[in-house]
């Protein structure tokens, strides 16, 4: 086993809840945080509703202090959307905004994640352009600003999303990849292996059922390490032979998952999860 592998558990890993039907996790911030280390994580996710909600409780200090005496040397904060809009849509995009990026530079987030899940039909140029705003008022905070392509995306391709990140040219800014969505749109491990490494900000791993599978289960759709078909480990070997040194995301949810206790969701996600580094 590789020994040098650092996870973080995303939002949605942990939460003990389902996308769609909730964005408040049902557990508290600090039991959270408490719950990661103590399994093994090194880092974890937060959803902006979540943070929000947290903010009412504590302050961005007293969640730092939270994540420094658990060791958390990783933090993601999620999900922008809306940025290359315009009107109202736009306003309430800036004022989410702001205060992700005020909560990445108080709480030295690694990421922030943004994309979209509307399908939002958008000109690359004007895509091209809010991406390289966003990248350089983000510069102010300290952040680093992370797109993830997927099928709901205005961008919903490999190809696409390099040309946004590398027309924008913004140091501080790239792609997040989960591999959940390399299956789902096709991509293919070459593909992904010739992303320019500065530009690959996030790796996200789970398993779940090929397109067209007939084990597929929307209630299930995202599923641990190990219990599905992807080739988890195949991704792994070809984004570390592309040179990548950065954690390794777990982002995994599913209906039967929502009931369980937070200790037993953050020990099977990172047990399953590291056993992908094997050999």
């Amino acid at each position: 086993m590789k020994t040098n592998v650092k996870l973080m558990t995303l939002f949605w890993t942990t939460a003990g809840i389902f996308p769609g039907k909730g964005e408040i996790s049902r557990f508290d911030f600090k039991d959270r945080v408490e719950a990661a280390a103590k399994a093994g994580f090194k880092g974890i996710g937060i959803w902006h509703t979540d943070l929000e909600h947290i903010l009412r409780q504590r302050s961005l200090s007293e969640m730092k202090t939270i994540l420094d005496d658990n060791g958390m040397e990783y933090l993601e904060l999620e999900f922008l959307t809306d940025w290359f809009l315009d009107g109202e849509r736009k306003v309430e995009s800036d004022r989410l905004k702001r205060r992700l990026l005020e909560a990445s530079e108080a709480l030295d987030a690694k990421h922030v994640k943004i994309g979209d899940f509307n399908n939002t039909p958008c000109p690359m140029p004007r895509l091209v352009e809010a991406f390289a705003a966003l990248c350089k008022e983000a510069e102010d905070y300290g952040a680093t600003i992370g797109f993830e392509f997927m099928a709901s995306a205005t961008i919903d391709n490999l190809k696409d999303s390099l040309a946004l990140v590398q027309t924008a040219n913004a140091k501080n800014g790239g792609l997040i990849v989960d591999i959940v969505h390399a299956v789902t749109l096709g991509i293919t491990l070459d593909e992904i292996s010739r992303i320019p490494l500065p530009y690959l900000i996030n790796v996200e791993l789970n398993d779940g059922t090929l397109p067209g599978s007939p084990r597929y289960d929307p209630a299930r759709a995202r599923r641990f390490c190990g219990e599905g078909e992807f080739d988890i480990k195949g991704f792994i070997r070809c984004v570390d032979e592309m040179g990548y040194t950065g954690p390794w995301a777990v982002e995994v949810f599913s209906e039967e998952l929502t009931q369980l206790p937070l200790e037993e969701l953050n020990n099977q996600a990172f047990i399953t999860t590291i056993h992908q580094f094997d050999g």
